[in-house]
């Protein structure tokens, strides 16, 4: 029979990085005893993402971090949207590249990630913000 979970968290920052909710997703995931399925995530901002990335070295993470600025620099005079500072819209940009939504597999009632895998919220403002994250589960 098909189950739907649903359940929401949310994560407060302080400011520029990334932040592993892996620990948080895989206890709710296995809270709402759902065996098999696919675990949605969603993140209700557009200046913050979600990522899988590597979760043993954190120079994977700030590796990232050094592409990104290089790429998408703050204070790029190109830019019109500037309401909130240099960063502002620097942080649309890298949201728009990275992602809002994560699908997860779900096996033997666990969040079934790789050896290496984390689950990371990467905050794209340098202040912090209170991130709201969705989980939805559906399977069986």
């Amino acid at each position: 029979m098909t189950r739907i979970h649903q359940d929401s968290f949310t994560l407060s920052t302080d400011g520029r990085g990334t932040f592993d909710i892996t620990g948080e997703v895989a206890a709710r995931v296995a809270a709402a005893d759902v065996q098999r399925g696919l675990c949605t995530l969603f993140l209700h901002h557009t200046s913050a993402s979600l990522i899988v990335c590597e979760n043993a070295d954190p120079a994977v993470r700030a590796d990232l971090e050094t592409w990104l600025a290089r790429a998408v620099p703050d204070g790029d005079p190109s830019f019109r949207h500037d309401a909130e500072g240099p960063d502002d819209m620097p942080a649309h940009v890298r949201t728009a590249l990275t992602a809002t939504s994560l699908g997860l597999p779900v096996a033997g009632g666990r969040l079934d990630l790789g050896t290496w895998q984390g689950v990371y919220v990467y905050e794209h403002r340098h202040r912090g913000h209170r991130r709201r994250i969705s989980l939805t589960l559906v399977g069986e």
